[in-house]
């Protein structure tokens, strides 16, 4: 609006300049006319020019005075005409401006309401949403509490009066019904009823009820403790709890209280399999047995092969302090009968030391070290065995798990993967074969070292009493 008035005011400008200009050039045409000499005709060309009448030139004038006068009276005019156009286009563009001013505070205004009102709308959206969850949220307990009313014999949720209700009364119902529900569960409840026997059998006599987390059974076959076997039937648990149970018979209060809890009598609560050691080498098949034997095997010899280090290494000190003292009195006939009765390797060791006490220290020590060798069979006896059983044992182990992962691919490739039943007879083999052979040669490798290492320090021991022997002989011979 406010271009609209500026190209009128232009207009109107031009419109005055117009006429403006149209008034001088009339003006100055007229003048001309009035003051322009008449060109002469060819004809009339060399006529001689008249002269003007006396007076003529202050008429001229007076008419230009005039014509002054004219064109300064529409000056004026015009220059008025244009000042009331400027008055009026200025209020005109003070009234666009104001209503423009105002339309922009309307507009501002319609915004602002607009943005309250889509605010109001999502506020509206999401307490539709809301109401929408709450509402499924209400359905849902409303469900829920009638599916565990059900089962204790109220249908409260499918009668029509309930239906008719507003949800604030329904909850009051539901609250009211689950109070008394609660309060009729919070004690011990007799009723007749079956449960399962531990050998499977199904038998009939009172169930004895604890709240709606335990129950016990009462029967001529059995008592004890109930827990669940699944589509809401119980059945005996393995701990003995028949003493506990037969004192509620009785109204009476056990100390202590043995109990199964559970959670619902929909899933079957099954029992921990405790596999014993037998069960447990069973499974790795006839491998596992083998090498369980061969574990044995190792024991037995470990026991023989340390019971004769034993007797080997006690009979050394004793054969020692008494052979020495009787080489230190110079009766080595009794030494050497002493020798003879101990019967062990340092007795004869000993033995032909004293049978060679004569000879150069050389020679000795060569007879010494010839007996200390003959003996070593005896001390070694069963060693190279132990470590070859530790060797075996764990290769025993790694045959059976190569045997039980061939089994196990058999049965996948004639049954696939589907049930892990099938696969765990291979998988048992693979694992416990290779746990069997490891628990025997860890402990027969280790064993079998030690017992290496107490033989050769009985020989040791051995070597150390010839020379103690020897000394003793020479001793008591210089100072003789």
């Amino acid at each position: 609006m406010r271009q609209t008035m500026i190209t009128r005011l232009g207009a109107l400008s031009l419109v005055t300049i117009s006429l403006a200009a149209g008034s001088l050039t009339h003006g100055a045409s007229a003048a001309a006319q009035q003051t322009a000499p008449v060109s002469p005709s060819p004809a009339t060309a060399a006529a001689p020019r008249p002269e003007p009448p006396a007076g003529a030139e202050g008429g001229l004038e007076r008419a230009y005075k005039k014509e002054f006068a004219f064109l300064g009276a529409q000056r004026r005019e015009l220059k008025q005409r244009i000042e009331q156009m400027d008055t009026t286009a200025r209020e005109e563009a003070s009234d666009v401006g104001n209503q423009i001013e105002r339309l922009e505070g309307e507009l501002l205004a319609l915004n602002a309401q607009g943005d309250r009102l889509q605010e109001q709308l999502e506020e509206a959206e999401r307490a539709a949403d809301t109401n929408a969850g709450s509402r499924e949220t209400l359905e849902a307990v409303f469900d829920q509490a009638g599916t565990t009313l059900t089962k204790h014999g109220h249908a409260l949720i499918d009668t029509d009066d309930f239906k008719a209700l507003d949800d604030e009364a329904k909850i009051g119902k539901l609250f009211a019904v689950t109070s008394n529900v609660v309060s009729g569960l919070s004690g011990l409840r007799q009723t007749p009823g079956a449960f399962y026997l531990r050998d499977g059998t199904k038998t009939s006599g009172t169930v004895i009820r604890v709240g709606n987390i335990a129950a016990y059974g009462v029967s001529e076959a059995g008592s004890g403790a109930l827990a669940p076997a699944g589509g809401g039937q119980m059945k005996l648990w393995t701990l003995p709890a028949a003493d506990v149970a037969q004192a509620l018979a009785r109204n009476e209060q056990p100390d202590p209280l043995k109990v199964f809890l559970y959670e619902s009598l929909d899933k079957q609560v099954t029992e921990d399999q405790n596999q014993t050691l037998l069960q447990h080498v069973d499974s790795g098949g006839l491998i596992g047995w083998l090498i369980v034997a061969l574990g044995g095997l190792a024991l037995l010899l470990i026991l023989l092969r340390a019971a004769f280090l034993k007797s080997a290494s006690t009979s050394t000190g004793d054969v020692l302090n008494s052979v020495g003292e009787l080489v230190k009195q110079g009766d080595l006939n009794k030494a050497l009968e002493e020798c003879h009765r101990s019967k062990g390797s340092t007795g004869r060791v000993l033995a032909a030391t004293i049978r060679n006490l004569d000879r150069d220290r050389e020679h000795l020590e060569d007879i010494v070290s010839e007996s200390i060798l003959n003996e070593s069979g005896h001390l070694n006896r069963f060693g190279a065995f132990i470590l070859v059983l530790a060797a075996v044992a764990p290769l025993l182990g790694l045959l059976g798990t190569v045997t039980g992962m061939i089994q196990t691919f058999d049965i996948i490739t004639v049954f696939g993967t589907g049930d892990p039943k099938l696969l765990s007879g291979g998988i048992s083999v693979a694992l416990v074969t290779t746990e069997l052979g490891l628990a025997v040669a860890i402990p027969a490798l280790v064993l079998g070292h030690l017992l290496s290492g107490w033989s050769e320090r009985i020989k040791d021991d051995m070597e150390k009493a010839a020379l103690r022997v020897t000394n003793l002989y020479h001793q008591t011979k210089a100072a003789a």
